[in-house]
C-alpha cells in the first residue's frame, strides 16, 4: 500500500492483468535486464537482494535512477507528501522542536522524491521562524535531482535555495542535524526467505530461456545470519503447511542505521513507512509475506515485470527497527501511527483557518482522511524517532506512543 487509490491485483500471474508499457519503456527494460543477465552469468547466483538492487538503482536504467515518472498521477504511487503539505508541515513541526536545541540546526533527507517534502518542509520552518544552517539532501538520482531543483525554483526564494546541498552519499563527518525518511525503509534491497515443513531456502533469480524472463530460484540457505532468522520464525509460526511461508528480511537495515548514526553527534533521525512490529509482521498467516510492486497504481507481487519500469517494496519490521538502531547508538525516542504522529505534531491546529474558502475546507478535510483513516494510511503507514544526545519528549509521540508494542 504505497498509494492511496492503488488496485491490489493478486496471484502468481497477475503481471497479465497490468497495462503493456510503451515500445520505449520496453526497449527500456530490455536494457537493464541485459545487465542483469550479464551480472548473473559472472556470478552464477543471483540474490534477490541484488536483482532488487539492480532493478531499482542501476544508474540511467533502475527504476529510481530512470527518467520515468514515478510519483503522482502519472507515475506509479502516490505517497504522503503528494497528497497533503499538512503531512509534511507537521513533520516540520516535530522536526523544528529538535532543531531549536542544536547548535548548528541541519536536515538531512533521503530520497527525496520530486522535492515535495523538501520544499513544504523549508516554507513550514520559514512560517514559524525556526532557523536552518543547511537542508542536506541525500539523492543518487540524477533525473531527480533535476526536478527537484525544478520545485524549489517554483516555490522557494533564492535565498532558501541555496541552503539546499545534494549529496550523494552522508558527510563524512559528525554534524547535528535531523533525518528524515519517507518511505525509504520499504525500498531497501531485502532478502526473501521461503520455509517449508522439512527445510528452510533463500530466494534467488535466475532467467527462463524459454519464457524469456526472469523467475524465483529458491536454494538451501548457506548464510548463518539468514539461517538464524529462519530458525527464529520456523519457532513464531509453527507448524508450516506444504505450501510453505514465504517471507522478506532487510540485511542492509543495520549497516545503514549504524552510518546515520556515526555521522550524527547529536539530534534525531525520524522515519515513516508502513510495517507492522515483529509479531504482526510474522504472522503465521501471512504465508505470502509483504512484497508488493506497483505500476501505474495497481499493486501486484511479480518483482520481474519489466525490471526498471516498477517499484519493488515490503512492509517494514519496526521491531527490527527499534532493535537495530539501539545497537548503532540511538535512543528509540516514539513510536506510533502516521494518524496519531500527525495529531501530535499539529494537524488539527493546521486544518482550522477560518478565512479558507469552503470548497478548500472540504479538500483539506479530504486530504486529512486519507493521512489519517484508518482504511487509508493512518494505521497502516508508522512513525518512530530515534535520538542521540536529546532527551526531550517529541510532541509527535505524544498522543499516543506505542513502543511497549515493539
Amino acid at each position: 500500500m504505497k498509494s492511496s487509490y492503488n488496485q491490489t491485483i493478486p496471484g502468481k500471474n497477475s503481471a497479465k492483468s497490468l497495462p503493456t508499457p510503451s515500445e520505449e519503456a520496453i526497449e527500456h527494460s530490455k536494457k537493464l535486464s541485459t545487465n542483469i543477465r550479464r551480472y548473473l552469468s559472472r556470478h552464477k547466483n543471483l540474490p534477490f537482494s541484488k536483482f532488487m538492487e539492480m532493478a531499482l538503482y542501476t544508474p540511467q536504467l533502475g527504476y529510481y535512477a530512470g527518467g520515468l515518472p514515478k510519483f503522482g498521477k502519472a507515475g506509479d504511487f502516490i505517497t504522503a507528501p503528494e497528497v497533503s503539505p499538512i503531512f509534511s508541515r507537521c513533520l516540520a513541526r516535530q522536526a523544528a522542536q529538535v532543531l531549536s536545541q542544536l547548535d548548528e540546526p541541519n536536515l538531512i533527507e533521503f530520497g527525496a522524491g520530486q522535492g515535495t517534502m523538501a520544499k513544504d518542509i523549508l516554507l513550514e520552518l520559514e512560517k514559524i521562524q525556526q532557523p536552518l544552517h543547511r537542508y542536506y539532501i541525500v539523492e543518487i538520482s540524477a533525473d531527480l535531482r533535476t526536478r527537484q531543483l525544478q520545485t524549489f525554483e517554483k516555490h522557494l526564494t533564492t535565498e532558501t535555495i541555496k541552503k539546499i546541498t545534494w549529496l550523494d552519499e552522508l558527510p563524512k563527518t559528525p554534524i547535528s542535524a535531523v533525518v528524515l525518511a519517507n518511505e525509504v525503509l520499504d525500498a531497501m534491497p531485502f532478502e526473501r526467505i521461503r520455509v517449508e515443513p522439512d527445510q528452510a531456502l533463500q530466494g534467488y533469480v535466475s532467467f527462463n530461456e524459454t519464457e524469456k524472463q526472469f523467475e524465483w530460484n529458491y536454494q538451501t540457505i548457506t548464510d548463518s545470519g539468514l539461517q538464524k532468522f529462519a530458525n527464529q520464525l520456523i519457532q513464531h509460526i509453527g507448524k508450516v503447511s506444504d505450501l510453505g511461508y514465504e517471507t522478506e528480511i532487510n540485511l542492509n537495515l543495520k549497516p545503514w542505521l549504524k552510518s546515520v548514526s556515526d555521522i550524527l553527534s547529536e539530534g534525531a533521525v525520524l522515519l515513516v513507512d508502513y510495517g507492522y512490529n515483529r509479531h504482526e509482521y510474522y504472522q503465521p498467516a501471512r504465508v505470502m509475506g509483504t512484497l508488493r510492486c506497483h505500476y501505474q497504481h495497481r499493486a501486484h507481487n511479480n518483482p520481474f515485470f519489466y525490471p526498471g519500469l516498477q517499484d519493488i517494496t515490503a512492509h517494514v519490521d519496526f521491531t527490527a527497527v527499534a532493535e537495530d538502531a539501539f545497537d548503532s547508538g540511538f535512543k528509540v525516542a516514539g513510536f506510533t501511527t502516521q494518524a496519531h504522529f500527525l495529531m501530535g505534531s499539529g494537524l488539527l491546529e493546521m486544518s482550522v483557518d477560518p478565512e479558507m474558502h469552503v470548497t478548500e475546507q472540504i479538500q483539506i478535510a479530504q486530504q486529512i482522511k486519507t493521512l489519517t483513516l484508518p482504511d487509508e494510511m493512518g494505521e497502516t503507514f508508522k512513525a518512530i524517532a530515534l535520538t542521540k544526545n536529546f532527551d526531550q519528549p517529541l510532541i509527535g509521540f505524544s498522543v499516543r506512543d506505542l513502543r511497549h508494542q515493539l
